[in-house]
């Protein structure tokens, strides 16, 4: 435990390493985006595996291709010349219709991308941008996930049930409160979630297996200083805690970059 570089990252970095072939999509478009273009940050997929990308620094886009999009924070991606957090650009690509993701349909546009479209997207990024990248670790302060002394209250899952983890919103705009749903998922999923709504890096050291249904309902932090509301919630919710520690964490240090050129 510790680590916060998926498997996947790993097995990507070492096939690149051994010069190994990565999927490539079939047609992509990279431009620089318009000067205060509107549309919202971030990538999408659609049917096909289509994906499309608004206002995407390269850093941003560095973190969808390696996986590190569903977690936090930034600091996971290292390095890198300035213009890294600061140019913006507008990406559109699309697999081989012959590829698995050629035949993927999303429920929505803002569904994770597949593993296979990170790959092709690190294709994408190494052939655009000549991006290299290395891992390394750092000591760096984390909150672990792990349960409560009175025990854990969470429900075991019908494991049939496909594995979900939502955040949404719930009661009136003035006293509007955070809803964490989750469906047949692990404690990694959670950790993951956690990581995203608080902004820091979240390690599972609850050692409970297998899925689990569970709601999460917590107010806006009210700024008294005390413990935050999201801790609280945890602990009387569902019998689980988050501590304060260190771990040496993996992350990926880019070594070099260049600006693209159009398409």
């Amino acid at each position: 435990m510790g680590r916060l570089l998926t498997a996947a990252v790993f097995a990507a970095l070492a096939g690149a390493a051994l010069g190994q072939d990565r999927p490539a999509f079939e047609a992509a478009s990279l431009k620089p985006s318009p000067p205060l273009s509107p549309k919202p940050r971030g990538l999408s997929i659609y049917p096909g595996g289509r994906i499309v990308g608004s206002n995407c620094t390269l850093r941003q886009l560095i973190r969808s291709a390696y996986g590190l999009d569903t977690r936090a924070p930034e600091m996971e991606v290292l390095g890198g010349p300035a213009w890294l957090d600061q140019d913006r650009f507008d990406l559109e690509a699309k697999p081989p219709e012959s590829s698995q993701s050629g035949q993927y349909v999303p429920l929505k546009s803002t569904a994770p991308i597949t593993s296979e479209i990170r790959l092709m997207l690190q294709t994408l990024l190494a052939d655009r941008f000549q991006l290299k990248v290395h891992m390394d670790s750092k000591l760096d302060s984390v909150l672990a996930l792990t349960v409560d002394k009175g025990g854990s209250r969470l429900k075991k899952s019908d494991e049939t049930k496909a594995p979900s983890l939502v955040s949404s919103h719930t009661g009136p705009i003035d006293r509007m409160a955070t809803l964490v749903t989750g469906q047949n998922a692990t404690m990694a999923m959670l950790a993951g979630g956690l990581a995203q709504l608080l902004r820091r890096p979240v390690l599972d050291r609850t050692s409970l297996t297998g899925g689990f249904d569970f709601h999460l309902v917590y107010p806006p932090d009210d700024g008294s200083g005390s413990a935050p509301p999201l801790f609280k919630a945890l602990q009387r919710q569902l019998g689980l805690k988050l501590e304060a520690q260190k771990a040496s964490l993996d992350v990926l240090v880019v070594d070099h970059a260049e600006k693209p050129s159009s398409n």
